[in-house]
């Protein structure tokens, strides 16, 4: 009989609310669910379920703000998003796409949906994850990485059941092209009815999936549904999913845990109260760049 890794629970996010004006998101942690710890080095994972946006001649999205310590992952399924930031990185991604960007020693960014598709509107889904620098990263020079649809690693599942497209780290020897600090595995899984993804990830590392679109069975006997996070337990087992719809799609997050303090206040993440003080002192001395980008 299979040994299948532990499952700790189903978790719903927060209720929707609006982030500037471009994003209609449910925050999954930290303000839905108090993880804390039990999921680092994720440290906020924002979803903007499929909402229509009205056309408008007005961009929607969020202005110049700063970040350091950290990593934003902005992964867009429907609509598109458009990025800049004061060290002069610009993308536009679209389905598929992937935007990394390490925010490390500071930079300030804006995030919104591109020009084209605000002025038509249209259906908006994506995600963004923080996730978190490990201590001696904290203040790596700002980088970005936009990441391509056919740029990530893919695998079909078998008996024509799906496909998978890795992001980052790998699934069963399939390796994604993100380039991570530390141990990150990041794929999402598009299921037709009936297909079988199986495949282990590390024991120590933090995992869990979140159901994107339609319902699975997870590990033989444990459904979830559209909106469901599914937290593992810290345990060596396989990890089973079945696609119950032919559109269905989960989104699986597994990383190394940190093990070291986390401060976090605002756009800010550090390991000590008194870099968080940095943070902000450096900030409002320009020390992070200029806004008017």
């Amino acid at each position: 009989m299979t040994a299948y890794r532990a499952i700790e629970g189903n978790f719903t996010g927060a209720p929707f609310h609006m982030v500037g004006d471009g994003f209609r998101v449910s925050n999954y942690f930290p303000g839905g669910n108090d993880f804390g710890e039990r999921f680092s080095p994720f440290i906020l994972m924002d979803y903007n379920a499929p909402f229509q946006f009205p056309p408008s001649d007005t961009v929607k999205g969020v202005g110049a703000h700063p970040h350091r310590g950290f990593e934003t992952v902005t992964i867009a399924y429907q609509g598109r998003i458009e990025h800049h930031d004061n060290h002069g990185n610009h993308g536009i991604i679209g389905p598929g796409d992937v935007q990394w960007m390490t925010a490390g020693s500071g930079l300030l960014h804006k995030e919104y949906q591109e020009q084209e598709f605000s002025k038509q509107g249209g259906i908006f889904q994506m995600i963004q994850l923080w996730v978190n620098l490990p201590r001696a990263s904290k203040m790596h020079s700002p980088k970005y990485q936009e990441l391509l649809s056919g740029d990530m690693g893919k695998a079909e599942l078998p008996d024509d059941g799906g496909t998978v497209r890795v992001i980052a780290g790998e699934y069963n020897g399939v390796r994604g092209p993100a380039s991570t600090f530390t141990p990150i595995h990041l794929f999402d899984i598009a299921f037709r009815a009936g297909g079988i993804a199986s495949f282990r990830l590390p024991a120590a590392f933090n995992t869990g999936l979140l159901v994107l679109r339609g319902e699975v069975t997870i590990n033989e006997n444990h459904a979830a549904k559209e909106g469901d996070f599914v937290l593992f337990g810290n345990a060596d087992g396989e990890i089973r999913i079945e696609g119950l719809d032919d559109d269905a799609l989960v989104i699986v997050l597994s990383g190394e845990p940190l093990g070291e303090p986390v401060f976090q206040h605002g756009p800010f993440v550090m390991n000590s109260k008194a870099e968080l003080v940095e943070a902000f002192q450096d900030f409002q001395a320009g020390k992070m760049g200029r806004s008017d980008f």
